[in-house]
């Protein structure tokens, strides 16, 4: 009885940790190989415009909630708390896709500018 309530917690505890989100704020792209830094560049500029256009739909209706509390009762400041959260992690997404896309060019300019394994062999 014993084993059996020790072997049911470890099951619920890996299948609680096997569904546990992780920080998800930028998560890697999927069928982009990691050293196509061009694909990358873009990729990260796309979020970045994404993550810009919600900000800016946010704060607009951050600021009706602000402007008439009234018209929105209780639920009001809960409204006006949860924008403001979506904001926040909007300009987090926006900081980090940015910086990734920066981080990118770079890579991708040192790729370009880099000679090649071949080109290094016949200069030699």
């Amino acid at each position: 009885m014993k084993a059996l309530k020790i072997s049911i917690g470890v099951i619920a505890l890996v299948i609680l940790s096997a569904c546990a989100q992780m920080n998800a704020s930028l998560i890697a792209p999927t069928g982009i190989a990691n050293n196509d830094h061009e694909a990358l560049v873009n990729y990260y500029e796309t979020v970045a415009e994404e993550a810009r256009s919600r900000l800016q739909k946010n704060k607009k209706i951050l600021e009706a909630y602000e402007a008439r509390p009234y018209y929105y009762g209780r639920r009001g400041l809960d409204l006006q708390s949860h924008t403001s959260a979506n904001i926040r992690a909007h300009e987090k997404t926006l900081q980090e896709s940015i910086k990734f896309a920066e981080f990118h060019k770079r890579m991708a300019t040192k790729e370009r500018n880099a000679p090649t394994s071949k080109e290094k062999i016949n200069s030699n």
